[in-house]
């Protein structure tokens, strides 16, 4: 609520982003945002335009009005954001739109003019949106650069209360069974919320912020660890808009502090240590045991468990960086299959392959402007297509913590692999990681493009314990299974001395769940070393039908 009302005062801050779980009301808020908006210059009520991940970027932005352009007319033919002028633009599973249009939008959003400059036409309207993006982190990540051209970002979950998912649904109920008298209900609080908004824009040209908090803003910023100055200038504006919508003239300290998690979380390096914890209370003294037992003799205390210590290496540089198996066949999965498709077209003297409506487009416009009467193609009219970036390769690092890899030599060397297979990924790759250690594996990092949130999964994975291989192959089965096609990159030594069930034999387990997995394209990184050899990865990249090196580089 707050995040959308200081965005209703003060559109410039650049858009409010919405991460969280699917069902959680995300589009249904941005909807009720419209609602309050005031009404266009002709009466009606200020649009709310949804922006569907399909869309071209002659959709969104506008292109040659063709109709005209047969009249001898050169003229733009309105996009959506056009349509959204003046009220709301709402892209749902906005990290999954294509990244050039959520370069354009952003831009848009922030300037509040639209400017299209393509097929030899050269117009501009004006573009006042408020605009909301929403997305679930499961599906992957929003880029880093485009996060902070988000001006706000909140993180919401659906709640948990049993009484409040009783309320939602009653009022979902009602509102169902008669609309219009629900919405008579609620109609004087969203009038009196929708005046307020209204007094606020009015009030914002009036609001000043005193100087000596402008050392707050930078001081918030770089606690908060982000670097971006545009976050600076958000945070500024925000608490303008949070000044003006409490009807008050001037911004206080407390408006920084109250606006500053919406700014600056989502910006937040995530290589950075996090903040320290606040120190925990003093334990409260207990009373001594009523009767003092002496302690037993030496010999007959039982025999302290023998845990290696937990520890954090910090990468080193490997010898000979990783080669990973051949990238899967693209599949019918959206952007995998063939090359992409045509999202935009640019100006090619000589292209390979013709964009022929965009061709047809530019012939038309210089025709118009030549105020010619026939329609005739030259070389300066041919467009090349530009196609959409297909989605890149998904790469699984299942990597031994436990404690037979606790030397710094070892774990650090297969921290730095990871990272040096992590920088050579592009931009559309998606990464995951799955650390085994103790008695299982857990899913440290869920795929995502965002490298820095996997570089510091990598570097933050901690080492000690068992081996528990056999239950890590299970759980990369159940990981992969879901995002076919994927590669498998294993660091082991193939030491498995964990079961599946108690009493099992943990290396035949281990076996058997690489043999489950054979199929998908896969390296196995043999950790071992020592003068004593048991060659076991030899074994699991045999079951796995994988291929098979060292951290040195040697198969």
């Amino acid at each position: 609520m707050l995040a959308l009302s200081l965005l209703a005062v003060s559109p410039d801050i650049g858009g409010v982003l919405i991460r969280g779980d699917r069902g959680a009301a995300k589009s249904t808020a941005a909807r009720g945002l419209a609602a309050l908006l005031p009404p266009t210059a002709d009466g009606t009520p200020a649009p709310f335009v949804n922006l569907p991940l399909g869309a071209t970027e002659d959709r969104v932005v506008g292109t040659l009005d063709l109709d005209a352009a047969l009249r001898g007319e050169v003229r733009l033919k309105p996009g959506l954001m056009a349509g959204a002028d003046g009220g709301v633009l709402y892209i749902d599973e906005v990290n999954l739109l294509a990244d050039h249009l959520v370069d354009v939008l952003l831009d848009v959003a922030a300037m509040g003019v639209n400017r299209v400059q393509r097929d030899g036409l050269s117009a501009e309207h004006p573009a006042r949106l408020a605009l909301v993006g929403s997305m679930n982190p499961e599906e992957g990540g929003l880029r880093p650069q485009f996060l902070d051209r988000f001006g706000l970002c909140v993180d919401v979950q659906a709640p948990a209360a049993p009484a409040e998912r009783a309320e939602i649904v009653r009022r979902r109920m009602a509102f169902e069974a008669d609309p219009v008298r629900f919405v008579a209900v609620w109609e004087t609080e969203e009038t009196a919320l929708a005046a307020r908004l209204a007094a606020a824009r009015e009030q914002l040209p009036h609001v000043r912020v005193p100087d000596a908090l402008l050392a707050t803003i930078a001081a918030l910023s770089a606690g908060a660890g982000v670097r971006s100055l545009r976050a600076d200038l958000v945070l500024y504006r925000a608490a303008r808009a949070l000044a003006a919508l409490e009807g008050r003239g001037e911004v206080r300290e407390a408006d920084l502090h109250r606006a500053a998690p919406l700014v600056l979380a989502h910006r937040r390096d995530p290589r950075l240590p996090p903040p320290p914890p606040p120190p925990a209370p003093p334990p409260e003294a207990s009373p001594p045991p009523p009767e003092e037992t002496p302690p037993p003799p030496e010999g007959d205390r039982p025999p302290a468990p023998q845990d290696t210590p937990e520890e954090v290496f910090a990468p080193t540089a490997n010898v000979s960086p990783l080669t990973l198996p051949p990238a899967p066949a693209p599949g019918s999965r959206r952007g995998e299959g063939g090359p992409g498709r045509v999202v935009r077209s640019v100006p090619d003297p000589h292209p390979s392959v013709l964009a022929v409506p965009a061709t047809l487009r530019a012939a038309l416009t210089r025709t118009a402007r030549q105020g010619s009467g026939s329609v005739t193609l030259t070389r300066e009219d041919f467009q090349s297509p530009v196609r959409e970036e297909v989605a890149g390769r998904r790469v699984l690092f299942v990597a031994d913590a436990s404690g037979s890899m606790g030397t710094r030599e070892r774990m650090g060397a297969v921290k730095g692999a990871m990272l040096e297979v992590l920088g050579q990924q592009g931009r559309r790759d998606r990464v995951a990681l799955l650390p085994f250690r103790g008695a299982g594996a857990t899913l440290a990092l869920d795929f995502t493009t965002d490298a820095a949130a996997a570089e510091a999964a990598i570097t933050a994975a901690p080492t000690g314990g068992r081996t528990p291989l056999a239950h890590a192959l299970r759980l990369a089965a159940d990981v992969l299974a879901g995002e076919r096609p994927a590669q498998l990159v294993l660091f082991t030594d193939g030491r498995a001395n964990v079961p599946l069930a108690p009493g099992g034999d943990a290396w035949a387990d281990a076996l058997n769940a690489a043999r489950a997995l054979r199929g998908v394209p896969a390296l196995v990184v043999d950790t071992e070393t020592g003068h004593v050899r048991l060659n076991r990865a030899a074994a699991l990249a045999e079951a796995l039908g994988a291929d098979l090196t060292t951290l040195g580089g040697r198969a």
